[in-house]
């Protein structure tokens, strides 16, 4: 997917001014999604098909391809429908780089993009995948984990005294594409465990060596070992000891 249509031929058919009156704002989609959705099917007759009750984002000869920045728990009932008959492609965008610009409603302005510290992962999508671990032992289904270098822009209409903190995001453009990681069946699931790990480890090693939070490491540990990428061999103390397989 994406090899007949590269990322800056994408990017340049969205962000045309003629594209973004006639497209984007008709069905509120926003820019990064409509950028991946032309990356991977650049045929746009193939985009928004229905299928039964849903529409999915591509429908071509690979199967359909959702694309979910967040919220998979809102995939529950499209994985319901699609997953019996058809081969199904989620794709998780992850902001490896990230720049930060300030939008003023009042006047306009936007302020100079300045680089976020934080760096994306693909460990963020275990949050996701935990929201549909009972579709994750399909066969019909395959993640995608998209890294990109993103242009972030929000609202200066948080609830802090520069209106920062509490702000909503406005919009993310894609710059550039860094790599693409397919999980494409159960055994690929090792691939979202840290190398640096030892043989054998607990929750908190995978927290240190991930870079998540104590709970969203044994959300991810939760995840590998419902798909059997690890098995639990012992306990050490409250924390279960973990192999992988």
């Amino acid at each position: 997917m994406g090899t007949s249509y590269n990322f800056e031929q994408a990017c340049g058919k969205v962000m045309d001014s003629a594209y973004r009156r006639e497209g984007i704002g008709t069905l509120g989609e926003k820019t990064l999604h409509a950028v991946l959705k032309h990356y991977f099917e650049p045929d746009e007759s193939c985009h928004e098909i229905k299928v039964g009750s849903y529409y999915a984002d591509i429908l071509n000869a690979e199967g359909i391809t959702e694309i979910q920045t967040r919220q998979w728990n809102k995939l529950r009932g499209k994985l319901k429908a699609f997953l019996p008959e058809n081969k199904v492609t989620l794709v998780y965008p992850v902001a490896y780089t990230k720049w930060l610009l300030w939008i003023n409603e009042e006047t306009g302005e936007i302020s100079k993009k300045r680089l976020s510290p934080k760096k994306g992962s693909a460990y963020d999508i275990f949050f996701e995948l935990y929201r549909i671990k009972n579709y994750l032992d399909s066969e019909n289904l395959r993640l995608c984990i998209v890294y990109l270098d993103i242009e972030e822009y929000r609202l200066l209409n948080g609830w802090s005294t520069d209106g920062k903190k509490g702000s909503w995001r406005h919009d993310r453009i894609p710059k550039d594409l860094q790599k693409v990681i397919y999980i494409n069946n159960k055994s690929d699931y090792s691939r979202l465990i840290p190398e640096s790990l030892p043989p054998r480890f607990t929750s908190r090693e995978f927290q240190k060596a991930s870079g998540l939070s104590l709970s969203k490491a044994q959300t991810a540990l939760n995840v590998l070992f419902y798909v059997g990428a690890v098995e639990r061999v012992g306990k050490e103390r409250n924390m279960f000891i973990y192999e992988r397989r």
